[in-house]
């Protein structure tokens, strides 16, 4: 009987076989790289109901971040400036602008001003800004600065996310925060740039600290040397 078909149709198991791990490897790619924070929220940077400006009030100004953003030290959310607070300058700066009218229809009216969230963690995610821009006791006190999450919102017209907030980047700081640790007194100052002796303090600084998640915190020795996993840095700390 003659074969129907023809012989380097025999090959095809391997070709597929091939294809499949060709194409196994592009979707894994795919999704670590399209599907990944890095490229679906690094650079967001939505319209907001009033124009403003950072770069203006941040950093010609030189305001402190805690001016507007003034719960960052008390609580878990760092907060919006209240109308009162825009106000407080604009009720003489520029009072006509037309710039401002949302400002100050929202004071007319007493209603807030809809300020479009550009950072969120997801739900599921516990974050408190206060246990961030204040850690350790004492002579061991230090902070993470606004920049090392925020960016240079200094230089930003419009303020957009330059970080991916992601679970293996908070890990990553988790694991390692002495590159980002600063004095307290500096947690707003953009720019910063450590001083002398500031590297060996942060290093001392660090092992003082015990943040949830941290890789490098979870798997110590014990006396007698074997390696062991210790729970409490684990995932509670963060996923409540």
């Amino acid at each position: 009987m003659a074969q129907i078909f023809p012989k380097w149709t025999n090959e095809t198991p391997k070709m597929l076989a091939a294809g499949g791990g060709v194409a196994s490897v592009f979707v894994v790619f795919a999704f670590y790289m399209w599907a990944s924070p890095w490229h679906t929220d690094v650079g967001y940077k939505p319209r907001q109901p009033v124009q403003y400006s950072h770069l203006l009030h941040a950093g010609r100004l030189e305001l402190d971040c805690r001016y507007c953003h003034s719960f960052v030290e008390r609580g878990p959310m760092a907060g919006v400036p209240s109308t009162q607070t825009c106000m407080n300058c604009h009720l003489q700066v520029k009072p006509k602008s037309a710039l401002l009218a949302p400002v100050r229809d929202s004071w007319a009216s007493g209603e807030s001003i809809p300020w479009l969230r550009i950072h969120k963690l997801p739900d599921y995610a516990f974050f408190d800004h206060s246990a961030h821009v204040g850690v350790g006791v004492g002579d061991n006190r230090a902070a993470i600065g606004c920049e090392s999450c925020h960016g240079r919102v200094d230089e930003m017209e419009v303020v957009k996310q330059v970080k991916p907030l992601s679970m293996s980047w908070c890990v990553d700081c988790h694991s390692n925060p002495e590159p980002n640790l600063r004095p307290v007194e500096a947690i707003t100052k953009m720019g910063w740039t450590p001083g002398p002796g500031w590297a060996e303090k942060a290093s001392k600084i660090v092992k003082t600290l015990a943040p949830p998640g941290s890789i490098s915190r979870v798997h110590q020795v014990n006396a007698q040397g074997e390696p062991i996993i210790v729970a409490a840095y684990g995932c509670n700390g963060c996923h409540r």
